[in-house]
């Protein structure tokens, strides 16, 4: 019986309902939309696709570039493709859901020492290899959790200690946003599970019953 385990929305979604065709990308028309000021990105998406602008933060820079790229080089805004999600094994599976929301303090509190473990175990050493090969700043890898922190400490512009406090915030700040969206964007029929405590072996145990596995 696979079990997926997992933080990220975006994938279980993808895994469960499918992921939009959206055809390949006019390599041209991305070079011209990613060499826009992001104000002005999002001028054109209210233009050639208000629905999507609406749904985006104006400085969004990523969500903002894909959703006027795809519209300039597909003629079809994103939301067209979304509606023909393909790929999904939602409904050729039998899913036992659960979704994890313990206590924020205790959960704030492993954020806090998950980041300072990562400083002590090769993350500050990964962040100086990045540096060194002189990246793009706007790329994913460089806005990562702990990278702009770490960078910014080996740069000289603030102390370890700050980079520690800033990495264990952002570190926080992606959990709660996680939590929200755990809490309300599956169905409301999956139960959510609001303690740390429970009894995870009695849990698997009646989802191993009830697949037919015991």
């Amino acid at each position: 019986m696979p079990i997926l385990v997992g933080g990220t929305g975006l994938y279980i979604r993808t895994l469960l309902d499918g992921i939009a065709p959206v055809p390949p990308i006019d390599p041209a028309i991305r070079g011209a939309v990613r060499a826009l000021p992001v104000a002005e990105t999002y001028a054109a998406l209210q233009s050639e696709d208000p629905e999507r602008a609406v749904a985006l933060h104006p400085a969004d820079t990523t969500r903002v570039a894909r959703a006027l790229e795809v519209v300039r080089s597909t003629g079809q805004t994103l939301a067209h493709w979304q509606a023909r999600r393909e790929g999904g094994i939602a409904e050729a599976i039998t899913l036992f859901p659960a979704i994890l929301l313990p206590d924020r303090d205790w959960l704030y509190a492993r954020c806090d020492l998950r980041f300072e473990r990562m400083l002590e175990q090769g993350a500050v050493e990964e962040v100086a290899a990045l540096l060194a090969r002189n990246l793009d700043p706007a790329l994913p890898v460089m806005r990562a959790i702990g990278v702009p922190e770490i960078a910014g400490w080996l740069r000289g512009e603030w102390s370890r200690e700050e980079a520690l406090t800033r990495g264990q915030q952002a570190t926080r700040n992606y959990a709660k946003r996680q939590y929200t969206w755990f809490r309300r964007q599956p169905p409301e029929h999956w139960p959510r599970i609001e303690t740390h405590n429970y009894d995870a072996g009695n849990f698997f145990e009646t989802l191993f019953r009830y697949s037919g596995l015991t």
